[in-house]
């Protein structure tokens, strides 16, 4: 059998085991695909048969007889390799795009699944190269790779049975080779596998580049920093070029001297094989055609052994993602009553009232030693609005993060209504929890698709309110298709402010029990902030509110104001409270206002 594609085969050699778990539900079409290899293989042996007692019957012997049936027998053969072929080569591909379909799912579930943590340790360009580069190498493994590695040693092994029953001393000579060819195995593996290790982080990392260049075009561009970005791209391609031409050349050094090691099975026959042309024709012819034949199996062995070493370094990187476990996971009992983000049994979630109360909590992150709670106590009560404030990276979302169970108490416990949050699933939470972040995002598709991701069951009398609460009908009516308006990738065909109101609407058709808005005016024009301002009063009605906001103006009326500053809680009290005593949040608050005033101003 003669594989059709010409690209390299990629995967590994050990650590095959590793990916057994996931393409188990293909071993029935896996075990048809190497039958009909070895079937094919079987073909391939017996055509130097037919030909060795073609030139001992017909030509020495000098008669035609039985011809006929040698050529119905011969022409069987043939068919019958080709419909083998035919079968292998198709479930071969129909493998691998299934196994490639089955891993990304997986992984991109996986990682559906991961703390936030995991995201903030890994670049964009890191994940998308395993779940795109690596299972596609994966899935040619098990397809091609193993079929070509099954049919071509069943092809050696065969060849060399058949040659050891018809001459066993010729046929010795030829396979003296093998231990060589294990000896040189065994000396470019490690070699192999360390370099191209290399090959795929350096990879992970051009890919990261190349996303950031993408994404943050208006940035490089505002920035003029489009020769900074190009240098530094070109300096990891360069890393790249050195890492990939020293893979190549062990690679070459290795099929070089592999192959001069098989060609050494065709010396051996003309060298010896010579006496037996004289009287035995076939059997010379044979040997001959057994000793070439075996030089493109050790070739394709050469590239598959090669590849199967290269790749183990993609599946050691899959599979690793895999065992990837979130920091921040439901317990057994939960899931069982509860069910998990994909398939939730929501007829057990229990109404949420929106009680918050930290009870002796001390926090600190995965990553990091220092405290950043330490025995925090805190109730909010259910329709109480609770406001974060602080500058700029002084660490004003960790309590929304412990809230959300994004990260869990180093010590404490965090009640919602009077229960540990631990002893609730994770989507029940989720669910009653409206977030609108600083940096709006939306999905690609259109203005209702995304509202309808806060809400699926809304109805067009929903929708319509949800828009006109945050002022947001205005938007969607001057789009051209209205709701049916296409936003572009992350809503690029919108502005920012635009984008912030959508968000919002959709926050708010979901009607949370738990509102929180993170900065929610930060990054929006003046007109749009004072629609979001405007609306605030509104939607916090009857909800438990958070607000982190870095103008303090907007939080007057919070029930409570928590103040950070360099990652714990200095202050804490309503804006009348914390105004009166003269101290951190006095000073902020008196800054920013002087700010604003001489803006005003000076405009």
């Amino acid at each position: 059998m003669k594989n059709e594609r010409t690209t390299s085969t990629h995967l590994p050699f050990f650590g095959v085991g590793r990916v057994l778990p996931y393409i188990k539900k293909y071993r029935a079409a896996i075990l048809l695909m190497l039958s009909c290899g070895i079937l094919a293989s079987l073909m391939d042996i017996a055509l130097p048969l037919f030909q060795r007692y073609a030139l001992d019957h017909f030509v020495q012997g000098r008669t035609l007889d039985t011809l006929w049936l040698f050529i119905t027998i011969y022409g069987v053969c043939i068919v019958l390799a080709g419909a083998v072929n035919y079968v292998s080569c198709s479930l071969a591909t129909i493998l691998e795009v299934r196994v490639n379909r089955d891993l990304r799912n997986r992984l991109f579930s996986h990682l559906q699944s991961l703390s936030l943590s995991y995201y903030n340790r890994n670049s964009v360009g890191y994940i998308h190269s395993r779940v795109m580069s690596d299972t596609s190498r994966i899935g040619t493994l098990v397809s091609w790779t193993l079929m070509d590695v099954v049919w071509h040693s069943s092809y050696l092994v065969g060849a060399s049975i058949v040659m050891l029953v018809i001459n066993a001393r010729l046929a010795l000579m030829v396979l003296s080779i093998l231990p060589l060819i294990v000896i040189i195995f065994s000396f470019f593996q490690k070699k192999l596998i360390r370099v191209n290790r290399e090959v795929r982080e350096i990879n992970s990392r051009i890919t990261g580049s190349f996303n950031e260049g993408i994404v943050g075009a208006k940035t490089v561009k505002t920035l003029v920093i489009e020769d900074k970005m190009r240098t530094r791209f070109e300096e990891e391609t360069g890393q790249m070029k050195k890492k990939a031409v020293r893979s190549a050349r062990l690679r070459g050094a290795f099929a070089v001297t592999m192959n001069l090691a098989s060609s050494l099975a065709l010396a051996i026959v003309l060298w010896q094989g010579g006496y037996l042309a004289a009287s035995e024709v076939g059997t010379f012819s044979m040997f001959m055609s057994y000793a070439s034949g075996m030089m493109e199996p050790v070739r394709w062995l050469i590239d598959c052994i090669s590849d199967l070493i290269t790749t183990q370094v993609n599946i050691e990187r899959v599979t690793d993602l895999l065992a990837e476990q979130p920091d921040v996971v439901d317990s057994p009992e939960v899931i069982a009553r509860y069910g998990d983000s994909f398939s939730p049994k929501r007829e057990s979630f229990e109404p949420m009232r929106g009680d918050i109360e930290f009870c002796d909590v001390t926090f600190r992150y995965p990553d990091g030693e220092e405290t950043v709670l330490e025995h925090f106590s805190l109730n909010i009560p259910f329709g109480h609005t609770l406001a974060i404030v602080g500058e700029t990276g002084a660490g004003k979302s960790t309590l929304v993060n412990l809230i959300c169970r994004f990260y869990e108490p180093t010590d404490g416990k965090i009640l919602m209504d009077g229960v540990d949050l631990r002893e609730r699933s994770q989507l029940w939470l989720h669910s009653s929890i409206g977030y609108v972040l600083q940096t709006p995002h939306l999905f690609s598709g259109t203005v209702r698709d995304n509202l309808l991701y806060g809400n699926p069951d809304a109805t067009e009398e929903d929708i319509a309110r949800a828009l006109r609460m945050v002022s947001a009908e205005e938007v969607v009516a001057r789009l051209e298709h209205g709701l049916d308006s296409d936003v572009g990738e992350g809503g690029d065909l919108l502005s920012t402010g635009e984008k912030q109101l959508i968000s919002f609407a959709r926050a708010i058709l979901a009607d949370p029990k738990i509102l929180i808005l993170d900065e929610a005016t930060a990054s929006v024009d003046t007109l749009t902030e004072q629609k979001i301002q405007s609306a605030i009063g509104q939607v916090t009605r009857d909800r438990t509110s958070i607000i982190i906001a870095h103008r303090l103006s907007t939080v007057r009326d919070a029930d409570c104001i928590l103040v950070v500053r360099d990652g714990r809680i200095v202050e804490q009290g309503t804006h009348d409270a914390l105004f009166d005593a003269k101290g951190y949040y006095y000073r902020l608050y008196t800054r920013q206002y002087e700010d604003e005033a001489t803006g005003a101003i000076l405009g």
